[in-house]
C-alpha cells in the first residue's frame, strides 16, 4: 500500500487537493450547465484537450527525451497530490499509478452518478491527451481508472520508434 504523501507533507499538500477538487467542481457544474442547454460532452473534451496543448506548449521542455520530460510531469506536488507511484521512468517508457484522485473525490462528494464520473474524468484526461500531443515521439496510454471503481489510475507515456 502507498502511504498517504499528501498527509505527510502538510497543509500545502491537502490546500492542493482542495483547489484540485475545487476545480473538479466547477468543470462539473459547467459541464452540467452546457448539457442542460442542449450541448453534449464534446465542447468540453475540445476546451480540455485545447487546454492541454497550451501547457504542453508552454509548461514543459520541449524535447524527445522522456528522462527530460518525466520529472516536469510527474514533479514532487502532483506525486503527492495524487499518491502517484513511479513504476517505471526510461528513455522508452513513464508508467505512473495514482493511488488518489482529488477530482473524482469532489465528483463523489457531489452526487454524481458512477457512469457520469468516468465519463468527466475521462475528459479531464484529454489535458494529458493534448500535453502529450504536443510531443511528437511520445505516445499516451490511459489504462484502469479510480473513477471507473479501479484501484489505480493507470497512465502509461512511452516513446514512440525512432
Amino acid at each position: 500500500m502507498i502511504e498517504n504523501k499528501c498527509e505527510n507533507r502538510g497543509q500545502h499538500c491537502e490546500d492542493m487537493r482542495a483547489a484540485f477538487e475545487h476545480r473538479a467542481t466547477w468543470c462539473y457544474t459547467l459541464i452540467n450547465e452546457a448539457r442542460k442547454k442542449g450541448l453534449d460532452y464534446d465542447f468540453a473534451r475540445e476546451a480540455i484537450l485545447a487546454c492541454g496543448r497550451f501547457h504542453g506548449d508552454h509548461k514543459y521542455t520541449k524535447t524527445d527525451d522522456l528522462m527530460v520530460f518525466a520529472p516536469e510531469f510527474a514533479n514532487q506536488n502532483v506525486v503527492d497530490i495524487f499518491e502517484m507511484e513511479v513504476l517505471r521512468a526510461d528513455d522508452k517508457n513513464l508508467d505512473i499509478d495514482f493511488h488518489y484522485c482529488p477530482l473524482v473525490n469532489a465528483w463523489k462528494k457531489l452526487g454524481v452518478p458512477e457512469d457520469e464520473i468516468a465519463t468527466l474524468c475521462d475528459i479531464a484526461m484529454d489535458g494529458d491527451r493534448g500535453i502529450i500531443s504536443t510531443f511528437p515521439k511520445f505516445r499516451f496510454e490511459l489504462g484502469e481508472t479510480i473513477a471507473k471503481g479501479d484501484k489505480v489510475c493507470q497512465i502509461r507515456i512511452s516513446k514512440t520508434a525512432e
